[in-house]
């Protein structure tokens, strides 16, 4: 017998052991737990590299891009993971992997890491910041509204919009709200909203349901979408204990679509109440103001009466008026007096008046001499005498005298 041993190539040698392995029923299809460590994400390619270990031992994996795009979560090191796939050799190292064909976290569902994952990058960008968070508008004239045309959520919208502030216009926009394609239709609808300025404000949301209801909303670019638009954004995901990532990144969250309703457009009756109030108020303040204001006008005017250059100028002129009336009264008084005592005088000249003695018959004889003739011893026989009478002169001679 022929004892000399085969000598084979290293490449023989692999390709034997790959054979073997692969002809194992019990490695063509196992499931493994473990770690994740020296994790490689080749992101060009989008092949996963990594090891696979537990307390003991440790094994090469790789889970290629076709089997990676379906992942709900990006795989870490240090994550505890169930993986299912089959074992194989990886023939120019001579190594022996698993090649792996599904993941899921260990422990918890990978929905919800995913978003646990998401929400934690987003964070960390800053896309959650209340800095940026955008006020809403007091009183909005359009309201835009992306969500379902036929789920009830659209109706609790429409609902309270018409009851509470009917001036404003309503803009829907009808997209898909779970599915594969709902989460691109929601971003379009978001910034064609934000794009062509259609709404002072935005409400997104739907009706509850489970986490795989609600996944289009935890979609990056709806919550980029969201974060990037111009116009205000009001998250109604859900039921209240329901969050999305679209809650996180939105200007504001409601608990349902009713409440968003709600918060996006003020009660008009509360308005009409409020308007009444202030009127009221401000009726009051102006009366009051109007009170202050008389007063105080009413105070200047008697300032101002009390210094008025006219009250001066009527007071002067009531009391030149008062000496004027002194003054003609005095006037008269003393015309009047001197009136009477010219009167008198008059009449003391009058009795006086040789004119008047004359008047009454008597008459002035002087003689040739012109003296006054008051006795017949004054006088001769034959003398020129002149007798003055009232209305002329008479020339006499005197022809005889006779004595009393």
């Amino acid at each position: 017998m022929n004892t000399t041993p085969k000598i084979l190539k290293v490449s023989q040698l692999n390709f034997y052991l790959k054979s073997l392995i692969e002809n194992d029923n019990n490695l063509r299809f196992v499931f493994l737990e473990g770690e994740i460590s020296n994790l490689t994400d080749h992101y060009s390619s989008g092949h996963i590299y990594f090891s696979l270990k537990d307390e003991k031992s440790v094994i090469k994996a790789v889970m290629f891009s076709y089997a990676a795009k379906n992942l709900k979560f990006r795989p870490e090191n240090g994550m505890k993971v169930i993986l299912r796939g089959r074992v194989s050799v990886y023939e120019p190292s001579g190594q022996y992997q698993l090649y792996v064909e599904d993941m899921q976290p260990d422990g918890v569902g990978a929905l919800s890491l995913q978003f646990e994952q998401l929400k934690e990058k987003l964070s960390k960008e800053g896309l959650f910041d209340k800095s940026h968070k955008k006020p809403l508008p007091q009183f909005p004239e359009t309201i835009g509204v992306i969500t379902s045309p036929t789920g009830a959520a659209v109706r609790d919208i429409f609902n309270v919009l018409s009851r509470r502030y009917k001036s404003a216009d309503i803009v829907m926009c009808p997209v898909l709200v779970q599915g594969e394609n709902a989460a691109a239709q929601l971003t379009n609808a978001v910034k064609r909203f934000s794009e062509n300025k259609i709404a002072d404000v935005i409400i997104i949301g739907r009706g509850g349901g489970s986490i795989e209801d609600l996944w289009a909303f935890n979609d990056e670019n709806l919550a980029r979408a969201i974060y990037a638009c111009d116009t205000p954004v009001i998250s109604a995901v859900g039921h209240e204990t329901d969050f999305t990532i679209c809650d996180f990144v939105s200007d504001l969250r409601a608990p349902t679509p009713s409440a968003a309703a709600e918060l996006a457009v003020p009660d008009s009756a509360e308005l009409l109440l409020d308007l009444s109030s202030q009127e009221q108020y401000l009726r009051s303040i102006m009366d009051k103001k109007l009170s202050d204001y008389n007063n105080t006008l009413m105070q200047q005017t008697r300032l101002l009466s009390a210094f008025s250059p006219l009250n001066t100028i009527d007071n002067g002129l009531k009391a030149l008026e008062n000496t004027k009336s002194r003054i003609l009264t005095i006037g008269e008084q003393f015309v009047d007096s001197n009136t009477k005592k010219l009167s008198n005088i008059a009449s003391k000249l009058s009795a006086l008046n040789p004119v008047s003695v004359l008047m009454r018959g008597y008459s002035f004889i002087t003689n040739e001499n012109k003296k006054n003739i008051t006795s017949v011893n004054d006088v001769d026989s034959g003398d020129f005498l002149s007798i003055r009478v009232f209305d002329g002169t008479i020339n006499a001679t005197v022809n005889s005298k006779e004595e009393l």
